[in-house]
């Protein structure tokens, strides 16, 4: 017996969640199937984390226009779910004449798009905004930011569940069908629903529900980023996220700014067939470094904290040319079927008006009633580490424990990690603790951390030792005891 639902969303990754939390506006039974045990594995967790401004985007596309509301709207969003945000600007920085004309084309296009104050600064202007770059002129977008990218992805997952969402975790969808006017969506671990639309938010796996959709002939290729995250010493060096020239199909390295204080070095944008490695291979590290400290000279491999690696899937044409957003209805060869291919960047600027846009498109074909219960606030503590002295004391007085740091580094506390693990979509690994709470992202990596929140794992989830996983399914942190048992 499958459960019914009007919508089953395929994919909780930000763009997933963002349309999960739109619709919930509207009087509507919506499940979530995610392959992985929490919504910010894949995609939406590792990139930059960078609010794109929409002018590297061709003029008239889905890219440019979505991704132009959704750094407008980033502001207001981030008040309402609780997730940082900074509107701390951008530069691309040059100094060739050649690299002057490329950024004076990119500054028209990006008129033509609608994004607001970009203008072309001198070297001294530059030298004002970034003392620390090198270049001799650069343009300058002011309207650009930074995001917690993990945070904001878990935050609309969160309050989209809050409203009433289901979502199923760990849970690949294996086959779709379509029988008697009905969609039957059949996932991993014996799941199958029934609903009325199925929405195709799949990311690096959205060709494949494209296919079984019976939507065909998508061409979508892997971009493998490798990027160096470097100690918060030198966050204060980078105020805004500091960018080469751009190509015609590549942003160039970045040196960025994050919203916790680190800088990240990236990406190096490889194409490639594989859409699950994510591991770091040395000479792409080694390019970072050269082509980083041509650009920004103030950092030493010592400063490496960690590496890591994420893949966009991008649409391409017989050429191999890069296309637009595919967001679509076919009524004929799929009704009550919206398809999602291609979301790369600027997906994670652009997730809620991509998710307005496809509830329109769901609007067209049947009316929707409003939620009146939908809730769009979500209301999260400040960071312990962020607190004042006399807020920290006055935290500890309430909830004693918020006396008790777990992590050191990032001075996270036992309520911290507590709250993180009863989290309201029940996910349930070591990175689901560490991305809420920031344990385990300080220079020892979880090295004093781990082990004390993988036992609170144990005691406030239920969960035998065995069964404690660090991300993905089959990430077993242990798989049986060293030694027996003292008697």
């Amino acid at each position: 017996m499958c459960p019914n639902f009007d919508v089953v969303i395929v994919g909780g990754g930000v763009v997933g969640s963002a349309i999960a939390r739109e619709l919930a506006r509207y009087k509507l039974t919506i499940a979530v199937l995610e392959k992985n045990l929490d919504v910010c594995m894949e995609t939406s967790g590792r990139n930059t984390g960078v609010v794109h401004g929409g002018f590297a985007y061709d003029a008239g596309s889905l890219k440019a226009r979505l991704c132009v509301q959704g750094n407008r709207m980033m502001g207001e969003l981030s008040e309402e779910l609780g997730f940082a945000f900074r509107r701390c600007g951008k530069v691309l920085v040059g100094n060739t004449e050649a690299e002057y004309q490329s950024l004076l084309k990119t500054l028209r296009q990006g008129e033509q798009n609608g994004v607001r104050g970009l203008r072309m600064v001198d070297g001294k202007e530059l030298h004002a905004l970034v003392p620390s770059v090198e270049g001799r002129f650069a343009l300058y977008s002011p309207d650009s930011g930074i995001v917690d990218s993990f945070g904001l992805t878990i935050a609309l997952a969160e309050n989209a569940a809050a409203n009433g969402v289901r979502y199923f975790l760990g849970r690949e969808v294996r086959n779709i069908r379509r029988a008697d006017g009905s969609w039957y969506v059949e996932a991993g671990g014996g799941v199958c629903c029934q609903a009325r639309w199925v929405i195709n938010a799949a990311g690096l796996g959205a060709k494949r529900i494209s296919d079984l959709l019976g939507i065909t002939g998508y061409h979508v290729v892997a971009s493998k980023d490798d990027y160096i995250i470097l100690d918060n010493r030198l966050g204060d060096l980078v105020p805004m996220p500091i960018y080469t020239v751009p190509s015609n199909t590549y942003m160039g390295i970045h040196v960025s700014c994050t919203t916790d204080g680190n800088v990240l070095l990236g990406p190096t944008a490889e194409t490639s067939d594989n859409f699950s490695y994510y591991g770091t291979e040395q000479k792409n590290l080694d390019m970072l470094y050269e082509s980083a400290m041509a650009l920004w000279p103030h950092f030493t491999r010592g400063d490496y904290i960690r590496t890591y690696s994420g893949i966009l899937p991008k649409l391409v044409d017989e050429e191999g040319k890069i296309q637009d957003f595919k967001i679509e209805i076919r009524d004929q060869q799929a009704p009550h079927a919206v398809n999602l291919v291609g979301i790369e960047s600027p997906g994670l600027t652009a997730s809620t008006p991509i998710a307005k846009m496809v509830v329109e498109m769901v609007k067209e074909r049947e009316r929707l009633e409003r939620n009146p219960a939908f809730i769009p606030e979500r209301k999260e503590p400040k960071p312990f580490r962020l607190m004042t002295k006399e807020e920290q004391a006055e935290a500890v007085r309430k909830n004693p424990d918020y006396g008790e740091l777990v992590c050191r580094c990032q001075q996270v506390s036992k309520a911290e990690i507590l709250r993180a693990i009863h989290n309201p979509i029940g996910a349930r690994t070591m990175v689901s603790v560490k991305y809420r709470s920031r344990a385990m992202m300080g220079r020892c990596q979880g090295g004093y951390c781990q082990m004390r929140i993988a036992r609170l794992l144990e005691e406030e989830a239920h969960l035998k030792d065995t069964e404690l996983t660090y991300e993905r399914p089959g990430s077993w942190l242990f798989t049986g005891k060293v030694r027996g048992e003292e008697q």
